[in-house]
């Protein structure tokens, strides 16, 4: 894969972490359960956008 195509997985599953953080953070404090249910949907949001650049580089890279 190229240099671009690794920096945009990288950047791509490091998003969904954070927001899975963030997520599992405001659960375990006790706070708005409204807040972690748009994280929740905001991680599912990412993983797409995770899977969409890592099968698009998948398909670029091969001839």
């Amino acid at each position: 894969m190229s240099n671009l195509a690794i920096f945009l997985t990288v950047i791509a599953l490091g998003a969904v972490a954070v927001v899975l953080a963030m997520g599992l953070w405001n659960m375990v404090r006790g706070g708005s359960p409204n807040r972690s249910q748009a994280l929740m949907r905001m991680r599912v949001l990412l993983q797409l956008v995770a899977i969409v650049v890592v099968m698009g580089a998948l398909y670029f890279s091969t001839g």
